[in-house]
């Protein structure tokens, strides 16, 4: 008798769908955590929470302790510190890189002012401190203090990279491992130790949240160059604009002429989001959205590879199909 064949993939709707009496209360957690008796912290924590996006950290506690059969409540706390982390680091991203425009809103930082927005991240770095501290578990704490550590690491790494053409793929996965893949990994192993797993399992959700991280910015980093600034909810060529040397560029720099490297070199140089059709052109050219894309599709394979061994549920299943939404989105 032949294999049934696999299940189809779910999109990111139905993974939702499964998750939302949990991210209900995630949101309801969120929510209630913001007050504060200042109003222009909850104008401005209030305005970026409103704005939605993904909640894919958040989403990625709630499956990877479902996964492991938790029937509790503590991975709704968890999933509020990340997603508070997560948003003080987007809300300093945002004055770092003197964005516009966010989830296709004005940043924060635009509407009221860099220093505002700078305390007010840190009003919600301190706020997800206080949430790791009623969970009372020193591992809790342990993991979230090295990754906000890692994370801050991270953003100065990819400071001293701007505007720097001579930035290697090496020195890119360094940036992206820290600013973006850490805090995944942290998710889904704290989703695992919530859940009571042993330290192997543990170990598996790590790797499988860090390999999604890197799988999920690379695929955002190429969407700079594919995508448009309605879908994206950015302004397409941000990241030239900003003199960051992404995959893509990374690629093509390394394998166009020299007059192409020293152009594309120059560009970077002095953030010259006006000659994005040059690099467009330059990227196609050295196939370097393909070459992109499946480094990409390396790190999907490698997060579903990670959860080997783990319950065979409709919550594992939704991580497997995770990897799969993270490279093929839209936005």
């Amino acid at each position: 008798m032949l294999d049934a064949p696999p299940p189809p993939l779910r999109d990111i709707a139905a993974i939702q769908a499964l998750a939302a009496a949990d991210m209900a209360a995630v949101d309801a957690l969120i929510r209630d955590r913001l007050a504060s008796d200042v109003v222009l912290i909850n104008q401005i924590s209030g305005h970026i929470i409103a704005a939605g996006g993904k909640r894919l950290r958040p989403l990625l506690a709630v499956l990877s302790a479902r996964a492991l059969g938790y029937r509790g409540d503590a991975h709704h706390t968890l999933a509020a510190i990340v997603e508070f982390i997560h948003t003080s680091t987007l809300l300093h991203d945002d004055v770092v890189d003197e964005s516009g425009l966010r989830r296709g809103r004005k940043t924060a930082n635009a509407l009221w002012g860099n220093a505002p927005s700078v305390l007010v991240g840190d009003f919600l770095y301190s706020r997800s401190f206080q949430l790791m501290v009623e969970l009372d578990s020193m591992p809790v704490m342990r993991i979230l203090a090295d990754t906000t550590n890692a994370i801050a690491q991270g953003e100065v790494l990819q400071l001293l990279h701007v505007r720097n053409p001579g930035t290697d793929e090496a020195a890119y996965l360094r940036v992206i491992e820290r600013k973006t893949a850490v805090l995944f990994a942290a998710t889904t192993r704290l989703g695992a130790l919530v859940a009571g797993a042993d330290g192997a399992t543990q170990q598996r959700l790590h790797d499988y949240g860090l390999a999604l991280g890197y799988a999920f910015q690379i695929a955002d980093d190429v969407l700079d160059y594919v995508s448009d600034a309605e879908t994206l909810g950015k302004h397409l060529g941000d990241d030239l604009a900003e003199g960051k040397a992404t995959l893509p560029v990374i690629h093509a720099i390394a394998h166009s002429d020299a007059a192409g490297r020293d152009r594309l070199a120059q560009i970077i140089s002095n953030g010259d989001a006006g000659a994005l059709p040059e690099v467009l052109a330059a990227i196609h050219a050295q196939g370097s959205l393909d070459y992109s894309h499946a480094v990409a599709e390396r790190y999907a394979a490698a997060a579903v590879a990670a959860l080997a061994g783990l319950p065979d549920n409709d919550w594992t299943r939704a991580l497997r199909d995770l990897a799969r939404y993270a490279i093929d989105r839209r936005n």
